[in-house]
């Protein structure tokens, strides 16, 4: 009889349903390949523990220094799911195990390709059009409902003039004795992990995701659309689902997330900028990033438009924010520290923007997003730290570079009123390193970026800087954020 190998991102009843014997492996070789995050490496952990005990006598798990000693030590025919990286797909091929579709995704691969025909540039904005008319969401006939497709202009809210945005918080998991022993268990490997351990913020069993699901959809996706860009130093959460974990470790269906939004919208109970918003994220960005990932290849994981090359500073790789005077960088790195996770906006306007104009390798910093976020595999991130953030494929996803300087923020989250660098400074000590870094970044690059239409004013405004040679020589000497 032929088993089915399932790796621990695969934990859904999509995955195992049909099958009467699975192969669960716990590879010590793979927990300390990496510097993980410790809630990454428990989460990992502890998902397939609590499957196998759910599965009883359908599930071996094996213990074992590598992937390939277990499954020649199981012996039996075994196949799988496409894995979530080149790596683990070329792994099983070299062990001659069969590799299936996933059932993970709402879209095939036969049908991405067919979509992505000859392209060389892959719009996000084009492929959810597609996504939403392929699989009747949101729709009026062929037309969106309300008749826009993208109503991102009404989710551009700054945040509340207060500590907390004011919604139900997320529903939190229980631990229980399997936690306990996967705690126990890592403290005896004593691994390379960075970040603080527990307790255990994200849902990791399949009822706890479907709870999870359902007490997001109905108490804080109502909430979710107006705030969803702005950052508040005390609410690490807001109204975000925190759905990313168990959909990343296959416990839900991005369907079945997607048709609970639509459905809460079409009842009445939810705004339709907060649907679509969020809907946009599960069907439109994420599996977006899941096909880009495939279809590009591995060699995207080296573009590097910029040639950058600074090698992550150790307070960054090693989550020691303590000294850093940025307010929104210390806090947006504390938050990956402590939770293993910050919403999109500080990945990618905060640590991706300060990653850019400092000129970080951008292969090093996927590679972080990868093992220091709970949310990261090596499917994730290419897109959206290669492409999206760091613009080192040149264009071939986004349009322009996103970058951005002081007022962005000042504007956007309520970190600058008390920080100790002024946001309306680029030059002098108490000189914004957005504000000055975004000059910087321009100048180093404005060859580059000078025939993109969407940098023309900023290219004339460089121009004009009087004090360009001062923001030059302070930027290049800085060492202290």
């Amino acid at each position: 009889m032929t088993a089915l190998l399932l790796f621990g991102d695969q934990l859904g009843p999509h995955f195992y349903t049909g099958h009467d014997e699975i192969l669960l492996v716990e590879s010590a070789a793979a927990l300390r390949r990496r510097p993980y995050h410790r809630q990454k490496l428990h989460l990992v952990l502890s998902g397939m523990r609590h499957l196998a005990q759910e599965l009883g006598d359908r599930v071996t798990l094996v213990r074992a220094e590598t992937y390939t000693e277990a499954i020649r030590a199981f012996g039996r025919p075994l196949v799988a799911h496409q894995p979530g990286s080149i790596a683990a797909r070329d792994m099983l091929h070299r062990l001659g195990v069969e590799v299936r579709p996933t059932p993970a995704f709402a879209l095939s691969r036969d049908e991405f390709t067919a979509w992505a025909g000859t392209r060389e540039r892959f719009l996000m904005e084009d492929f959810y059009h597609f996504q939403r008319s392929r699989f009747d969401v949101l729709m009026d006939g062929d037309a969106p409902v309300g008749g826009r497709w993208n109503l991102d202009v009404e989710n551009r809210e700054p945040p509340p003039k207060r500590a907390k945005l004011g919604v139900p918080a997320p529903w939190w998991p229980e631990e229980d004795e399997i936690d306990a022993k996967v705690r126990e268990d890592l403290d005896a490997l004593e691994l390379p992990a960075v970040g603080k351990d527990g307790p255990r913020r994200f849902a990791i069993t399949r009822a706890e995701a479907l709870k999870a699901l359902e007490t997001f959809v109905r108490d804080r996706l109502p909430h979710f659309g107006p705030h969803e860009d702005a950052v508040l130093t005390k609410d690490w959460t807001m109204a975000h689902s925190l759905l990313s974990v168990p959909l990343n470790h296959g416990l839900l269906h991005p369907l079945e997330v997607v048709y609970a939004a639509e459905d809460a919208y079409r009842a009445g109970e939810v705004p339709l900028a907060s649907a679509e918003g969020f809907i946009r994220q599960v069907l439109g960005w994420r599996e977006y990033v899941w096909h880009l990932y495939w279809h590009l290849g591995g060699k995207y994981l080296h573009r590097n438009n910029f040639q950058a090359s600074t090698p992550l500073p150790d307070w960054w790789a090693e989550l020691r924010p303590r000294t850093v005077r940025a307010a929104c960088l210390r806090t947006a790195l504390e938050g990956v520290r402590d939770h293993g996770w910050v919403h999109h906006i500080q990945r990618l306007m905060v640590l991706g923007n300060h990653a850019l104009q400092r000129g970080y390798d951008p292969a090093a910093l996927n590679d972080w997003f990868v093992t220091s976020f709970v949310d990261g595999f090596p499917w994730v991130m290419p897109v959206n730290v290669i492409g999206m953030s760091q613009h080192a494929d040149g264009g071939v996803i986004a349009t322009k570079p996103y970058l951005s300087g002081g007022a962005y923020l000042n504007r956007m989250t309520d970190h600058c009123g008390g920080c100790w660098f002024d946001p309306k400074k680029r030059t002098g000590e108490r000189a914004c390193p957005f504000t000055a870094g975004y000059w910087a970044w321009m100048d180093r690059n404005e060859s580059q970026v000078r025939a993109n239409h969407r940098m023309g004013r900023a290219v004339q405004n460089l121009r004009r800087l009087a004090d360009l040679d001062e923001v030059r020589v302070q930027e290049r000497d800085r060492e202290l954020f």
